[in-house]
């Protein structure tokens, strides 16, 4: 299937119990996605009855679904279809610079003389992302629950080992470092395995966003895009604020219309 004229289908199932009243925040919806048809449906309920969320839009186009939560069992359900490519991402003068800073979980500055050191001579080449990519993904094992939730980049060089967060945010640290402005995005990705809400790095490459994914477990073409931000802080699927939760269950779907598209390292891909 030509990638223009392609067609993914994606959801999330949650079920979340409130042990003492909160306000709880979503990311699951995709994001704005200009140029490209999208079909979507997303319920919340409380205690099975169904509860009005208030969306809020963020960066980048992120939706934030928000709503206060006495005690009780919360579900989220959302599907959607996305029929062909959006546009591609804009470059803003202030993204130039806001993601070249250090971040909470992707510490740049860690990072500048190792970084210069060992990828200083591509800082300005279109082979930069797969340079990075490889290293990272040479040195790092994927080993689910091998990290903390509060582990950044250098806890992640240092252990050898973490999900595709950790990846991501040691990329985006590692670019940084060498003055390449990069982001962490949380996307759908198509044939995922072991399934789940996908992070990837996205570096401003040759004037344009590239996608970065050292963990190499889905082709970049086919993701879609959910939330962006400076790291995971910015871009979790599920925010508490002011009470207690437990997530009890979370199933992820994402499936494209036809045979996955292939991948190389080498690809300089745009999220589209």
């Amino acid at each position: 299937m030509p990638r223009d004229t392609m067609s993914r289908t994606v959801g999330a199932e949650l079920e979340v119990e409130v042990t003492a009243s909160t306000t709880l925040e979503f990311q699951i919806a995709l994001a704005e996605h200009p140029g490209a048809e999208v079909t979507e449906t997303l319920r919340f309920t409380h205690d099975g009855t169904p509860v009005e969320a208030r969306e809020l839009i963020g960066e980048h186009g992120t939706r934030i679904h928000k709503f206060a939560a006495a005690a009780g069992t919360v579900t989220a359900s959302y599907e959607a279809t996305v029929s062909g490519l959006a546009e591609p991402p804009p470059v803003r003068d202030i993204d130039l610079s806001t993601y070249l800073r250090p971040s909470r979980y992707a510490e740049a500055d860690k990072f500048f003389g190792f970084a210069a050191t060992e990828f200083g001579d591509l800082a300005d080449s279109v082979a930069l992302p797969e340079r990075v990519s490889s290293w990272v993904g040479t040195r790092l094992h994927y080993v689910p629950g091998s990290s903390d939730p509060i582990d950044g980049a250098a806890d992640t060089l240092l252990a050898g080992a973490g999900v595709c967060r950790d990846y991501a945010h040691l990329v985006i640290a590692l670019l940084r470092a060498v003055n390449v402005p990069a982001r962490l995005v949380s996307v759908y990705a198509p044939g995922c395995s072991p399934m789940d809400f996908h992070a990837v790095a996205e570096a401003y490459v040759d004037g344009h966003w590239r996608l970065v994914d050292a963990t190499c477990l889905a082709p970049r073409q086919s993701m879609v895009r959910i939330a962006t931000g400076r790291d995971a802080a910015d871009t979790a699927f599920l925010d508490n604020h002011g009470g207690a939760i437990t997530l009890q269950k979370m199933a992820v779907t994402a499936v494209v219309d036809g045979e996955l598209p292939r991948d190389s390292v080498s690809d300089l891909v745009t999220l589209r």
